[in-house]
């Protein structure tokens, strides 16, 4: 069957746009291409959101630099230190760290079961400053120290991955296009019990490749993958996901982030106040 990594989080209209406007403050390359511009128009949706759907949400190239604080019910200081282990893994290629506060934190780290907030997610990139500062902008549900050294590399680091800006690299089209849609749809509708829509948007709808900055084929090993039965694509051939930080993905972390450029801090404290509902 497909194993699952996590789920992406929807934003709000009124959030997409705050998160698109903080994206292009942050990084001016954020902004899409006029072409892109042009097609999101073409859309029925009101202009401000329809242009926010495709403006990316990277970090500045001078690198990344996020405070983590632990909420909820805050895990002991091993779990805390491990879990800031595997995030800052992405720290080795990169111009990347990942710091504890007790402030508010730039990433809010829960470990929520509810069915509302539970699972493995996290926001992508710059939206995590658009999400109120009393909620969590990732979670890993029922991490304990007990948890195997192995899922810690595969989920931590994936959960990492989508805070530094990086998609799901499964929902590229070369791979959409291996997937058998309706054994897919069955299949995800009876294991995580979603919709037939939502298998679609989940797995089955592609990204539009205009909008990626990366590798130029998709790598069905990166870390930002998941893992998919042969029983559900097309050739009887596995996607085998991503188990840890690859080649392709660390390279892709050190073109964004360059560690040849001097780090300046990402941390953009705002009070949730200043955020609209």
């Amino acid at each position: 069957m497909a194993r699952l990594v996590c789920v992406p989080r929807p934003l709000t209209p009124e959030q997409m746009i705050e998160a698109a406007r903080i994206a292009v403050e942050l990084n001016p390359n954020n902004r899409p291409h006029a072409a892109l511009v042009a097609r999101a128009l073409s859309g029925g949706a009101p202009e401000r959101a329809r242009i926010a759907l495709v403006i990316s949400k990277r970090w500045p190239a001078s690198g990344v630099r996020l405070s983590v604080k632990f909420i909820d019910d805050k895990p002991e200081a091993a779990l805390r230190r491990r879990i800031l282990s595997h995030m800052n893994a992405w720290g080795t290629p990169a111009n990347v760290k990942f710091t504890e506060t007790n402030g508010a934190g730039d990433v809010r780290l829960s470990r929520r079961d509810t069915v509302k907030d539970g699972g493995y997610w996290s926001y992508v990139g710059t939206e995590i400053h658009a999400i109120d500062a009393d909620e969590p902008t990732m979670n890993l549900e029922a991490f304990t120290m007990n948890t195997s050294e192995a899922e810690f590399r595969r989920v931590v680091r994936h959960e990492a991955g989508h805070t530094l800006g990086f998609p799901h690299e499964h929902m590229r089209r070369e791979l959409v296009d291996l997937i058998d849609r309706e054994k897919a749809i069955k299949e995800f509708m009876r294991t995580q019990g979603w919709s037939r829509q939502e298998v679609i948007d989940q797995v089955l709808t592609p990204l539009d490749e205009s909008t990626l900055i990366g590798s130029a084929h998709a790598d069905p090993n990166s870390i930002m993958c998941y893992q998919i039965d042969g029983a559900l694509t097309k050739n009887g051939k596995p996607i085998v996901g991503g188990k840890d930080i690859d080649a392709t993905d660390a390279k892709l972390a050190a073109s964004f982030y360059p560690k040849t450029v001097a780090p300046k801090s990402t941390s953009r404290m705002r009070r949730a106040s200043a955020r609209p509902k």
